[in-house]
């Protein structure tokens, strides 16, 4: 008797801890969560704070709604002659999940912040800007004794998908340009709603400076749309 009661006590002593250890497991997953995304809850206020700073009286929040922890939309409503139907979208690093963020840190995304709304008039084609960055990790040995080097700094270069491409370049495509508009990711003009698309990284809007500097580049860019047109 006392031989089959010893086996049975140590596997309910196993069975103890492991439950022990799922119930903490459980514990430190919702701890987890709870923190990164009350985290991510105020990274996207306080984005959505400086935005509305920057519009000053023209516009305010009326609107918000979470589809996730890590994405958070909101509806802008704006003074006449700037923008209608706009919309905020900010899209965070999963971080309540951990192996989606640690994907997301792999692959060098970026949280960003994304603008969307239609214009007085619907641009007449459509337009897309990408910005895309090549920095080369390799280091280039020169001749200290040769005299025959010469760095020369590049400026921006452009690539265009048109058909007949225009030398002049579109006051989109020199707004994207500008040092105002350094910080852009993206750019999108079309016919259909909504007729424009700016997308920033978000760490670019760290203040209300920076925010009413992005609010100055999406009025230049709406100004450039109109110019476009006629």
């Amino acid at each position: 008797m006392l031989q089959a009661e010893v086996p049975s006590q140590k596997g309910l002593r196993v069975g103890r801890l492991l439950i022990i250890d799922a119930v903490v497991a459980v514990a430190l997953s919702a701890f987890w969560y709870f923190c990164f995304a009350v985290l991510n809850r105020r990274r996207a206020i306080d984005a959505l704070r400086w935005v509305e700073t920057a519009c000053s009286n023209h516009g305010r929040i009326v609107k918000a709604r979470w589809f996730s922890p890590s994405h958070l939309q909101a509806q802008v409503s704006f003074a006449s002659h700037w923008f209608d139907q706009a919309r905020v979208t900010v899209h965070l690093f999963p971080r309540p999940l951990p192996f989606k963020w640690l994907y997301c840190l792999c692959r060098k995304q970026k949280e960003t912040l994304t603008f969307e709304a239609d214009l007085d008039y619907a641009p007449g084609g459509q337009i897309e800007v990408f910005r895309h960055r090549w920095v080369t990790g390799n280091q280039v040995s020169l001749d200290q004794d040769s005299r025959d080097w010469s760095l020369i700094r590049p400026g921006p270069v452009v690539f265009s998908t048109a058909a007949q491409p225009n030398p002049e370049l579109p006051p989109v495509v020199r707004t994207f340009m500008t040092s105002r508009g350094h910080s852009l990711l993206s750019v999108r003009l079309r016919s259909h709603s909504p007729h424009l698309l700016v997308t920033v990284p978000l760490e670019s809007l760290s203040d209300d400076e920076s925010a009413a500097g992005f609010m100055k580049v999406l009025r230049d860019l709406a100004a450039g749309a109109s110019t476009s047109r006629q």
